[in-house]
């Protein structure tokens, strides 16, 4: 196993060990890939995008069907105007590459908002770590495990 899906496993065995870690041959970089690779709609996919706002990382799991409104998640978080992160500051916030960041494993905790659309969804995959591993759990494990805020960000 990749040492980021490991590291992610580790987190998951102690905040919630049934949760396993799953290694795809088949890329999962983006919501739409990961869904034909799981064989599920693309709403399910817990899409784990980092922007920022000042220099404060963020961290927004958004259902993978949808774009973030980032007005509306600015308006929320009440930090300032909110950029994307580049790949060099998903990496320095998460230890994570663009198209693989898991919800947990991160260096540090990052403050979360978690799209409530994927509430909708009985089983939500998120990545474990690398574009090739992910892991099923449900929105509220998601919620809990990210210490996120469950918010409206589409």
């Amino acid at each position: 196993m990749h040492p980021n899906a490991r590291a992610v496993a580790d987190v998951l065995s102690r905040v919630a060990p049934a949760l396993e870690v799953v290694e795809l041959e088949a890329s999962a970089r983006t919501a739409v890939e990961a869904a034909a690779a799981l064989g599920c709609q693309v709403g399910a996919i817990a899409n784990s995008l980092v922007f920022i706002a000042g220099t404060t990382p963020v961290l927004v799991m958004t259902s993978g069907a949808h774009r973030v409104d980032t007005a509306k998640v600015e308006a929320r978080l009440g930090l300032g105007p909110l950029r994307r992160a580049s790949g060099d500051e998903v990496r320095a916030a998460t230890g994570q590459p663009i198209g693989g960041v898991a919800p947990v494993g991160h260096p540090s905790p990052l403050r979360a908002l978690v799209d409530v659309d994927l509430a909708a969804h009985t089983t939500v995959w998120a990545a474990a770590g690398t574009p090739h591993a992910v892991f099923a759990t449900t929105y509220e494990q998601l919620v809990a495990m990210t210490g996120g805020e469950p918010a409206e960000v589409a």
